[in-house]
């Protein structure tokens, strides 16, 4: 039998399986219909994508020899790429006309390499996705908001439309159904099924095996005690791993937009346990997930009641009025403003600060500048206003689409094309374990430092009626940003290091937002980038650094022990007077 006959006879088969499942299908919308939840009503075009795809169209129209270039380039792309499938058809070897990035991890299968058909495919996707791309890209003659929330949604639309996501032109899936005779088809329908929010009927793709974890159980398990709580926060001081610590202790303050234990999952990738084990006395906030009751909590209250409470529980608990702090994400920005009050009220008892893959400035928000403008914020307040808080589900969408490749069709092949459960990851469980936001304070840290970009500025920001002003900071400072940030690109965090009026150290690590910083040293992985003072740009910095092999954390740590005094018997959690509450990881973390 020839190999023209076995393909025939291979669809002849799928066409079978998939007319006998057609049944299967009808029962299961059938089930899903009966139990549907009322999804709300359809939302208005909040993201002026209208407005923006005709001045995009405007755009492309008045410059008619930029299209034309583009065209051309296509053409001359579509045509090698025939010539070189005819020959590709005759067993001659040709070379690809386009081939996937480096990172681009959709065309691992052998086969869109190996058979020309669906080397044809992907190559044309690649091809076509390259002409849409770069003529959305290439405009000059409207504003750069405009333009950017352009290029966001084309590249949405481009991702969506890729040959890996149906199942007719995915190789894999096309095997997994001979294989199986559809079950997979029928598997993934039912994940697809049971991914349908019932109250909402709005799609949540899931990531991972959520019931195959639980904080303080086989995640979050370094031991400590919460030595103190308000409505805001618990406070957690972990037990000493060595017979002496430093002298001054180190509070971390996480993003209250998840939650603190992407900082402790496992054991091997703990940066708890191993700052623990440098003999450091560590102190984590573990944020409440607040409901309506905290709905009028504003960034100020999260500096006062927030990281000031927590700086006084510090000392409380170990008597000392010197501390190093390190703010993650918005927990770097929450820092900046702590220093800056602390600074305009006379108070000097932070020793050194460390910003993980922070934002000060806000002129370089990267992605996620697509989603704040004046239409969609109203939008958003008149929905956080009515429930007390955004849905921290919501926010974990909008990271997701910022990765839309990784984060969203990976799993839709997966869980519904492939029909595979999701797998146990610590990470993934962690990214899906949202939080919510009280609606006063995303509304200010949104407008504040998003649209407005007025954080930066001498009185952009009062806390408890006292303006600050980030530029007065001396405190000595480390600042760590990686390369691939797509929440907090690397030039908009040294930006706001420059701002700064007190000593800067700034590094740039390998990788992205979370794998980055999450980057222990027994992995041997990634890299990082020491530079010049931050006196430069951006480019020029990066330009005249180092690279350096391996997890920056014992160059921090390094950067650290300048700050954290001489080495004292250690401290244990219930120390000088403090009554603990209970054991970490506390029962904050654990609010649905």
């Amino acid at each position: 039998m020839t190999k023209a006959q076995q393909e025939g006879q291979s669809l002849d088969k799928l066409a079978g399986i998939m007319a006998d499942i057609a049944g299967h299908y009808n029962d299961l919308i059938q089930d899903f219909l009966s139990h549907q939840g009322q999804a709300g009503g359809t939302n208005p075009d909040v993201t002026g994508l209208g407005r923006t795809y005709l001045e995009l169209s405007a755009s492309l129209m008045q410059n008619p020899g930029k299209l034309f270039e583009a065209q051309t380039q296509a053409w001359t792309a579509y045509t090698n790429l025939w010539l070189n499938s005819a020959k590709a058809m005759l067993g001659e070897e040709t070379s690809p006309v386009r081939e996937p990035g480096t990172g681009d991890r959709r065309f691992r299968h052998a086969a869109w390499d190996e058979h020309p058909f669906f080397s044809f495919i992907k190559q044309s996707y690649l091809v076509t996705a390259d002409a849409i791309l770069s003529a959305v890209s290439d405009v000059d003659d409207i504003d750069q908001k405009t333009a950017g929330k352009a290029q966001f949604y084309t590249r949405q639309f481009v991702d969506a439309m890729s040959p890996t996501n149906f199942l007719l032109t995915n190789p894999e899936v096309l095997e997994a159904t001979l294989d199986s005779k559809g079950e997979n088809l029928l598997k993934g329908m039912q994940n697809f099924i049971d991914d349908i929010d019932a109250e909402t009927g709005l799609l949540r793709i899931k990531m991972t095996d959520e019931q195959a974890f639980e904080p303080g159980v086989n995640i979050a398990v370094t031991p400590g005690k919460v030595v103190f709580q308000n409505d805001l926060f618990q406070l957690l001081q972990y037990e000493p791993s060595t017979g002496k610590t430093f002298r001054k202790p180190l509070l971390i303050m996480p993003p209250w937009i998840n939650k603190y234990y992407v900082l402790d999952l496992q054991p091997q990738n703990s940066m708890i346990k191993w700052l623990v084990e440098q003999g450091h006395t560590v102190f984590v906030i573990s944020w409440v997930n607040p409901d309506e009751k905290l709905a009028h909590k504003d960034f100020e209250h999260y500096v006062t009641e927030g990281s000031v409470a927590a700086i006084d529980a510090v000392e409380q608990a170990t008597g000392e009025s010197g501390i190093n702090i390190v703010g993650y994400c918005i927990g770097g920005t929450l820092l900046a403003a702590t220093l800056a009050y602390l600074q305009a009220t006379g108070d000097a008892r932070v020793a050194s600060a460390t910003f993980f893959v922070s934002l000060i400035d806000f002129s370089i928000p990267g992605d996620l500048g697509v989603f704040i403008d004046e239409q969609q914020l109203e939008s958003l307040e008149q929905t956080m206003n009515e429930r007390g808080y955004h849905d921290g589900k919501e926010m974990a969408a909008t990271f997701n689409l910022l990765r839309s490749n990784d984060l969203i069709w990976s799993f839709y092949v997966r869980n519904y094309l492939l029909g595979k459960d999701p797998f146990p990851f610590d990470l993934l469980y962690w990214n899906a374990d949202s939080t919510r936001l009280p609606a006063r304070m995303h509304s200010t840290y949104l407008r504040t430092m998003y649209l407005k970009n007025e954080f930066r500025e001498p009185g952009g920001l009062s806390v408890a009626g006292t303006p600050i002003d980030v530029s007065t900071i001396r405190v000595p400072a480390y600042f760590i940003s990686t390369e691939e940030d797509h929440i907090a690109p690397w030039e908009g965090t040294y930006l706001g290091a420059q701002l700064l009026s007190g000593p800067v150290k700034f590094v740039l690590g390998k990788s992205g937002h979370i794998a980055g910083v999450i980057n222990p040293p027994d992995a041997q992985k990634y890299g990082y980038y020491t530079g010049p003072d931050v006196d430069r740009p951006a480019a020029e910095w990066h330009d005249n650094a180092e690279l350096h092999p391996g997890s920056w954390w014992p160059d921090w740590q390094a950067w650290l022990e300048q700050f954290a005094g001489g080495k004292i018997p250690a401290r244990t959690p219930g120390g000088n007077g403090r009554t603990v509450i209970e054991d970490a990881p506390g029962s904050y973390i654990k609010m649905p």
